[in-house]
């Protein structure tokens, strides 16, 4: 490496150059991670607690909220406390696990999202065999899947971006350890890195996207042949929502990770990469239950239950003193 010096922290610059909007940035990026948080584990309550939603559905919708959960607290708090913090830098094992951990749980999500468009494919397609075609066993292997395949592909580009050499500059453009500010840091990233951790970025995103359309192609050629207009409309009612947070979901992440940029794009991409991480875990709980009537009424016996449960301790204390 020459003159080099080797780096073993780095500096995250995240929001350093918006000095004025770091306390505002901080109550809205808490607000909605914590809103996110309870979101996410009102909806996991209320699948458990209800009976009608022990379905493969809501499974797949429960992996889906635990999922988007860990992403929010792998990216979500390191950023808070840099907000507050003068010390904003990370070590490199931090960073790598940070990636890794992110990465990992981004793929899962769009995998369980593939997982979720075969599950309605299944429902529409065949109704009749669709307890025998989707049973737990079966909808417990393809959440195992989900996982493996988004942490090996994780761990692929970990082990890349880990064997390459970084020095001189240790600042990262960015607000957590993403994959483009990390390797433009590098004095030995080649094409052959690139290409790399490009296929595998694409693997997950695209390859997850093309299962996703086969499942859509064939539910609207199922839905066309059906004879009535309201049968037809039920059908696709019953895949809006995951409609909706597909087009939320791939919208970004293929905007952020597909997407040509250089070094000099980092800084313009920090809004997109906030709406990424911190917006979309949010939308997604707020799709599933607008959009879902059995899923609103499972979520108010939920809040019910909190409620009852909340007025009967207090009532208790009272009488106590």
């Amino acid at each position: 490496m020459g003159n080099h010096t080797t780096v073993s922290t780095f500096l995250l610059w995240g929001f350093s150059g918006f000095p004025d909007l770091q306390n505002l940035l901080f109550v809205m990026i808490f607000f909605c991670h914590v809103t996110t948080v309870t979101a996410n584990v009102s909806i996991m309550v209320a699948i458990q607690l209800s009976h009608n939603l022990h379905t493969p559905m809501y499974f797949f919708l429960c992996g889906l909220s635990i999922s988007e959960t860990c992403t929010t607290m792998v990216i979500l708090p390191r950023i808070l406390v840099d907000l507050l913090s003068d010390n904003k830098t990370i070590s490199l094992p931090e960073c790598a696990t940070q990636m890794f951990f992110f990465l990992g749980l981004g793929g899962n999500n769009c995998f369980i999202i593939a997982a979720m468009s075969y599950d309605r494919y299944t429902a529409i397609h065949n109704p009749l065999h669709y307890a025998i075609r989707m049973t737990h066993k079966i909808c417990l292997q393809l959440m195992m899947a989900s996982w493996m395949v988004g942490f090996l592909v994780s761990l692929c580009i970990v082990i890349t971006v880990s064997n390459l050499s970084f020095c001189d500059s240790n600042t990262i453009q960015h607000f957590f350890c993403d994959i483009s500010p990390v390797v433009s840091l590098a004095c030995d990233y080649t094409l052959y890195h690139e290409m790399a951790i490009f296929l595998l970025s694409a693997f997950v995103l695209v390859g997850s996207f093309i299962l996703i359309m086969i499942s859509y192609v064939f539910i609207g050629s199922t839905v066309l042949k059906m004879p009535s207009a309201k049968g037809k409309y039920k059908a696709f009612s019953t895949c809006s929502s995951h409609l909706t947070v597909v087009c939320i979901h791939y919208g970004f992440a293929c905007f952020v990770y597909l997407r040509p940029k250089d070094s000099d794009s980092f800084r313009e991409d920090t809004p997109m990469a906030l709406t990424y991480t911190v917006l979309t875990p949010l939308l997604h709980p707020i799709v599933y239950s607008l959009r879902n009537k059995e899923m609103q009424i499972a979520l108010r016996k939920v809040v019910d239950n909190a409620n009852r449960l909340i007025s009967q301790r207090v009532n208790k204390r009272t009488l106590n003193i």
